[in-house]
């Protein structure tokens, strides 16, 4: 099964370096990252590890994943991967998120970190964020999904019938709400969690972020209730 991943980053030069190493330990054959405007070494450190860089200037975490996934498209893999580049996600976990689609289970298995977290990984705004969206996706799909982790894992194929196209942070409410509504087989599996590598969250690291985040999970939910 051949495995890509997109990695939407903005100003991770200081964590970066180690999800590119712990995805190429774990075997992932293709790497993209789509930088999103950033103004430190991010694009470089990307290039020199030998992944292929794409820029998206036009901020917000759904460009940065259309523009990676993009790139893909001439050769698409089998499955692709969402991995932010804060080193919070656990790589060691890909296997467990891999395993559904290798056994024919799922399409879409997504990292659920709420039984996994570290302490202080997930900040109240995010546990609240987190609340707030699945519940609204529950309303409007009768799905209870238990989080909205970025570590995440879809076949192509399942992918393209999503036909994704927000720019916003209403990217992961639209692929969860469409996945319910276009039939796709959804999972998920415990995912670990730690405090990100350096930087600040660029939604709950400040209450202009939580807020906008947070108007953007709404608008989303009513954007998409129809799948």
């Amino acid at each position: 099964m051949r495995t890509a991943a997109v990695i939407p980053a903005l100003n991770e030069e200081g964590s970066l370096p180690r999800v590119l190493a712990d995805l190429a330990a774990a075997g992932v054959q293709r790497i993209v990252v789509a930088d999103n405007g950033s103004t430190d070494r991010t694009a470089d450190i990307a290039r020199e590890a030998g992944a292929t860089v794409v820029g998206e200037p036009r901020r917000g975490y759904g460009s940065a994943c259309l523009a990676g996934l993009a790139a893909l498209r001439s050769d698409p893999p089998d499955v692709v991967l969402i991995v932010d580049g804060d080193h919070a996600i656990y790589i060691e976990d890909l296997p467990a998120l891999l395993a559904p689609l290798l056994a024919g289970e799922a399409d879409l298995v997504l990292g659920d970190r709420t039984r996994r977290a570290e302490p202080g990984s997930l900040t109240p705004q995010q546990r609240h964020g987190n609340r707030l969206a699945t519940g609204l996706i529950r309303g409007v799909t009768g799905h209870a999904y238990r989080d909205m982790g970025p570590f995440r894992a879809i076949r192509w194929t399942a992918l393209e019938r999503l036909q994704m196209e927000d720019p916003t942070w209403g990217w992961n409410v639209e692929m969860q709400i469409k996945a319910v509504k276009r039939g796709l087989r959804v999972l998920e599996v415990d995912v670990g969690y730690r405090n990100r590598a350096a930087g600040v969250s660029k939604i709950s690291g400040s209450l202009r972020g939580t807020l906008r985040a947070g108007a953007k999970i709404l608008w989303a939910t009513w954007r998409y209730r129809a799948g």
